[in-house]
């Protein structure tokens, strides 16, 4: 997203700017957790506001999907190594530490307490000013969740650090793309009448995403050596049936009849929205674990520190209207689609070299076709979500829903833009890999399955037109894994073989009727 096209707040706010050092350069930030769903908004509004912003990201392509990744300084590592987190605090004034293993599966706490300390300790011997972290509210005598835990302890650990640290502490954020607003959203769609948990009863204090962004960028002018936990929220408190009740008002729908369940625990209730919504069941249980006690301010001393923001802050229906707002016009910032999925693969492709030695499935098609590369590519790069997958609609949707039931993504999971593709993006239960325009799409699979699979879709020119090339790439693991690949290998070419055909033919479609600008192709691609 341009600077220039930033909603509220820009970060060019005077309150908000950055302040000059002594020497009179503009202040460095290091965002860490900046290709997150926060950290991704930030990083933009903070160089709009003068920052000089360096990063630290394990794969620095992954930057490429953000218009600002080549306007910051970029640091390639780990947040728990330290000697690249060290590497990182050089010279840096403030830092906002918004990384959460919410989704990292088993270890989450260890991995949690390892990175705060890695942090806190080199901020400390960096002689950082600040440090800026976002946690979560919670109740101070209840009974936290895990998940929940994990986050007071960070902020525990970073309030203790030696360094001055501000802990906002935030229920539930409400903004195009967040996990909680997806949750709400279908939860509300899907079902009109609901048989939920108990904790559709308990009081919610939500907030819009713009108001934390808002808090964040303020929170690096609080005083000097100023060491505490605030908690912010929105004006409105609801409860969470009341909070789908509003969501349905907002989007045009009846209201919904809701009926609280008790036999509904967070097991079974995270089953329950990884059925229902896109949420996987990973996400899905620490945002449900989050919900069991109220989530409410217990004190309001932000507003004698941070004013509210000019207008005041965002109502919950004026979020929610907001939020569809950008889902409309297809401009969702950034989504909780690019967090990484537990426990699935991320290794890269091998290259043919590498396959010697090793048991390797593919399936090679290849067509050309009169279309040009430009009506080709916005076929191949619209492919997924709301347009499907161009084969057997049918059958997808019984692989999406088969990894739904083991807990896994399934389709529902849809991609952030209908027409834009870059490297890192979620496209249903596929995460791109690689991205080259006009020439190479490559999927790797997120679903569950026992091994590791790819779909590559390219397209270069040829005489009279273009060639359409498509390759599915599966390395089994053990007997199961190959038991697998011999057990769907018959919808192969009926999947396979379909697909090929229809991207060629709305390509063609495309480029007889001048670039027709809909992202949706032929209805029949599902």
């Amino acid at each position: 997203m341009r600077v220039d096209s930033l909603t509220a707040p820009t970060g060019r706010e005077p309150a908000l700017r950055s302040r000059l050092r002594g020497d009179g350069t503009a202040e460095r930030a290091l965002v860490l957790g900046s290709t997150g769903y926060l950290g991704g908004r930030l990083v933009p509004r903070l160089l709009a506001a003068g920052y000089r912003v360096r990063v630290l990201v394990r794969s620095p392509e992954r930057l490429a999907a953000f218009a600002w990744g080549s306007d910051v300084d970029v640091v390639v590592g780990d947040a728990r190594d330290a000697d690249a987190v060290a590497r990182a605090m050089q010279d840096v004034d403030v830092v906002w530490y918004l990384i959460h293993s919410m989704t990292s599966g088993r270890g989450f706490a260890d991995l949690d307490r390892r990175v705060a300390l890695v942090v806190s300790r080199a901020a400390r011997d960096a002689k950082v000013h600040r440090i800026v972290y976002l946690g979560g509210l919670h109740p101070p005598e209840a009974e936290l969740s895990d998940h929940l835990r994990s986050r007071v302890e960070v902020g525990e650990i970073l309030l203790g650090s030696g360094v001055p640290t501000v802990a906002l502490q935030a229920g539930v954020v409400i903004g195009s793309g967040s996990a909680s607003f997806e949750m709400i959203r279908h939860l509300t769609e899907v079902l009109p009448y609901m048989p939920a948990p108990r904790w559709v009863r308990n009081l919610i204090q939500p907030v819009a995403v713009r108001d934390v962004l808002y808090y964040l960028l303020a929170a690096a002018h609080l005083p000097a050596g100023m060491n505490r936990a605030f908690d912010i929220g929105g004006p409105d408190v609801w409860r969470y049936g009341q909070m789908m009740n509003g969501y349905a008002i907002e989007a045009g729908l009846p209201q919904r009849g809701i009926a609280a369940l008790p036999v509904l625990t967070p097991t079974l209730a995270s089953h329950w929205v990884n059925l229902v919504t896109p949420i996987p069941r990973a996400l899905a249980r620490p945002l449900v674990e989050s919900l069991q006690n109220d989530c409410v301010m217990q004190d309001h001393d932000i507003d004698a520190f941070i004013p509210p923001p000019p207008g005041g802050l965002t109502p919950y229906r004026e979020a929610v209207s907001l939020a569809l707002g950008r889902v409309e016009i297809d401009e969702v910032e950034t989504s909780w689609l690019d967090a990484k999925v537990p426990e699935a693969p991320s290794d890269p492709l091998p290259s043919d070299p590498d396959w010697a030695g090793r048991t390797v499935f593919t399936d090679d098609r290849s067509r050309d076709t009169s279309a040009s590369v430009a009506a080709l590519w916005s076929v191949i790069a619209g492919i997924g979500g709301e347009n499907g997958w161009y084969s057997t609609p049918v059958l997808w949707s019984l692989r999406g829903w088969a990894d739904r039931l083991v807990g896994g993504v399934g389709l529902s999971r849809g991609r952030r833009s209908r027409t834009r593709v870059a490297v890192g993006d979620a496209i249903d239960f596929w995460r791109v890999e690689a991205c080259e325009e006009e020439r190479l799409l490559r999927l790797r699979a997120e679903m569950k399955l026992p091994g590791s699979a790819w779909l590559e879709l390219r397209c270069e020119p040829s005489d009279g037109g273009s060639r359409y090339t498509q390759r599915a790439v599966y390395f089994p693991k053990g007997l199961s894994g190959r038991l697998y690949w011999w057990a769907i290998l018959p919808f192969h070419g009926v999947i396979f073989a379909g697909m090929q055909n229809l991207i060629v033919a709305i390509a063609e479609g495309r480029d007889r009727t001048s670039g027709s600008d809909s992202p949706g192709g032929d209805p029949t691609s599902g």
